[in-house]
């Protein structure tokens, strides 16, 4: 069976503010010292598995010109402008009505553009042991994380001991994040995952899901669909799209449907949710600090430094977060980072759109 993939670029990536901008999200930043950018990375390691001309991206109007930019080998064509963020489940029933458009039927794997996966080959090794699961009914597969800590910022996936070609466990919920307490008893358990937003599926059996379990949004997209047949497309994607509701293919699809399986990946997963991630993926120096660009450090340990043009210099610091760029800085304590977004929704009140 063809074997397609759409990646979700349409992100903002606001806890990596200020060098992810709403002109520049974070999966069109480089955070490797390879120089490529995030998306980039995820491209290149589903190319061993799909190939270029079934590659789609959707992602926002306006970074179009970087999706050009950095991918251009995917084509045009293959690049699916949403008129508005609508979360998830429309992103990917849009994209399933229009592969459908190309192919009768395919395979698609869903995965997000701004992941960071250490050991490429194992990767590739559990995406094809997903793709055979997936092939086979009509079965609704996830890739699954084994979590090594308690973990509040992620959802999880419950799973039982029933197998499906003795690949996949049967799912049998999906859990919201937990509060810390509930996350060191997930942990304790074998039979917890985190939920990495990675998903595999034949387009028919995502699409008999959308028709059964969101009937509107199933014949919003249908329309849109045969409006691109017609040569009419763009002008009812951006009529019809943005009066679709916002919600997540985990809410609307996988927590209500059957014959829904995850396979456990050991891959080296990690979601860069935050600067924090920085730390897991560059080397610390002997004070345990992670610098990068123009920085002197005296007396300073355990703190993340990026500059670029300016010298930073610091002297008797620890555990911050010092991030600066041409026209913004950000100082903030390793603990706090993840209220980097109360920022932005200062600068939204404060009408500062500028530095968004």
């Amino acid at each position: 069976m063809k074997k397609t993939a759409l990646i979700m670029a349409g992100g903002r990536g606001e806890r990596f503010w200020p060098r992810s901008r709403k002109q520049l999200p974070k999966q069109f930043l480089s955070l490797t010292d390879d120089g490529k950018t995030m998306i980039q990375l995820t491209v290149e390691r589903i190319r061993p598995l799909v190939e270029s001309k079934d590659i789609f991206i959707a992602t926002n109007r306006d970074y179009l010109p970087r999706v050009r930019q950095q991918l251009p080998d995917v084509p045009e064509e293959n690049i699916i402008c949403e008129p508005a963020g609508r979360n998830t489940a429309p992103c990917i029933a849009l994209a399933a009505a229009l592969i459908r458009s190309k192919y009768d039927d395919a395979l698609m794997m869903v995965l997000p553009s701004d992941h960071l996966i250490r050991y490429s080959s194992m990767y590739q090794s559990t995406l094809k042991n997903a793709c055979d699961v997936a092939m086979e009914g009509d079965n609704l597969v996830t890739v699954g994380i084994t979590p090594d800590h308690a973990e509040t910022g992620y959802g999880y996936i419950k799973f039982s001991n029933e197998t499906v070609q003795g690949r996949a466990f049967k799912v049998e919920r999906f859990v919201e994040k937990p509060s810390l307490e509930k996350a060191k008893e997930y942990l304790a358990c074998d039979d917890y995952l985190w939920n990495s937003g990675m998903f595999l599926w034949k387009i028919s059996s995502v699409m008999k899901r959308f028709e059964e379990l969101m009937p509107e949004l199933y014949a919003g997209v249908m329309k849109i669909k045969e409006a691109y047949e017609q040569g009419t497309g763009e002008e009812a994607l951006n009529r019809i799209f943005p009066e679709f509701p916002s919600i997540s293919i985990d809410y609307g699809i996988m927590e209500k449907s059957q014959n829904i399986y995850t396979l456990p990946g050991t891959f080296g997963w990690d979601d860069v949710g935050s600067w924090l991630a920085v730390e897991r993926i560059k080397q610390s120096n002997e004070s345990g600090n992670i610098v990068n660009g123009n920085v002197i450090t005296i007396d300073t340990r355990n703190c993340i430094i990026q500059a670029e043009g300016k010298l930073i210099a610091t002297v008797g610091l620890k555990d911050l977060v010092i991030v600066d760029t041409e026209d913004a800085t950000l100082i903030c304590e390793k603990g706090s980072t993840a209220d980097i977004k109360k920022v932005l929704e200062n600068l939204r009140i404060c009408n500062r759109n500028e530095y968004l």
